[in-house]
């Protein structure tokens, strides 16, 4: 389990914003509008080594905000955001990491397989993470596409996580009926990725203290990377970004010591 930061880029700015509000027809809730830039930030992660971290540029006009991340911490982060094979190696040659993709590989709400291998040959398996951000349906999590606002037919269950294990290194997944609200994480679907995933995990979406870590951390079993945004204090919620970077370290400490 490792503290996977984020960067969310909404019209050149770092922000955060309750996910379920992204609309073109209407100005998103925004939770937090930085005064540092993104560079700012992917130095601090840099610097207490969190690797693994993912940029999410919201909409247009994010690249060269997103290019300034890149560069401050080569090789560290991750990007998603209107991926797609016309652009995906560039972003790399940037210095991402990886890439992340979810709506160019889910057209028209279905999982488009002609286009999952098509990436999977241009930047490798080993550098591809699936977004499969969901939202719940009549008792089922579904991939939703589209800045979050369109379901797709395709269910989070076993058997589809399975399925795509085969294609990518890893899975990113926002609990998007929580994100940004700083309520508590969503500990149906934390059960459920831990139950059915045998890649890594990067969950996101309503862990705001260090008790809900403790109880995600129980939830994931141990094994489900957490990433934590609005309820940061650098993003000016009430968690500290200090002592969350410290609970993770002491719990790696602890795992080394017993392993």
């Amino acid at each position: 389990m490792e503290f996977r930061p984020c960067i969310d880029l909404h019209e050149g700015k770092v922000k955060q914003i309750v996910g379920s509000t992204l609309d073109d027809r209407e100005k998103p809730t925004e939770n937090f509008v930085s005064e540092k830039p993104p560079e700012y930030y992917a130095r601090l992660f840099q610097k207490d080594g969190l690797y693994g971290g993912h940029i999410i540029m919201l909409g247009k006009g994010n690249e060269e905000a997103a290019f300034r991340a890149l560069a401050a911490f080569p090789g560290g982060l991750q990007i998603g955001g209107g991926i797609t094979p016309d652009n995906a190696l560039f972003y790399l040659s940037k210095g991402a990491s990886h890439v992340i993709v979810t709506s160019y590989i889910f057209r028209d709400g279905r999982l488009d397989f002609e286009r999952l291998k098509e990436m999977v040959d241009l930047v490798g398996k080993d550098r591809l993470v699936l977004d499969l951000s969901c939202r719940k349906k009549e008792g089922r999590y579904y991939v939703v596409t589209d800045r979050w606002q369109r379901f797709t037919d395709f269910e989070l269950s076993e058997q589809n996580i399975r399925l795509l294990e085969k294609y990518c290194s890893e899975f990113l997944v926002h609990g998007v009926d929580v994100e940004g609200k700083k309520l508590g994480f969503d500990k149906d679907l934390t059960l459920l990725l831990a139950r059915c995933a045998r890649i890594p995990v990067t969950y996101a979406g309503g862990i705001s203290g260090l008790l809900d870590l403790e109880e995600f951390a129980q939830a994931g079993k141990g094994k489900i990377n957490a990433t934590i945004g609005s309820a940061l204090d650098i993003f000016g919620g009430p968690m500290s970004y200090e002592e969350t970077v410290r609970w993770f370290m002491k719990r790696k400490v602890s795992i080394d010591l017993h392993s």
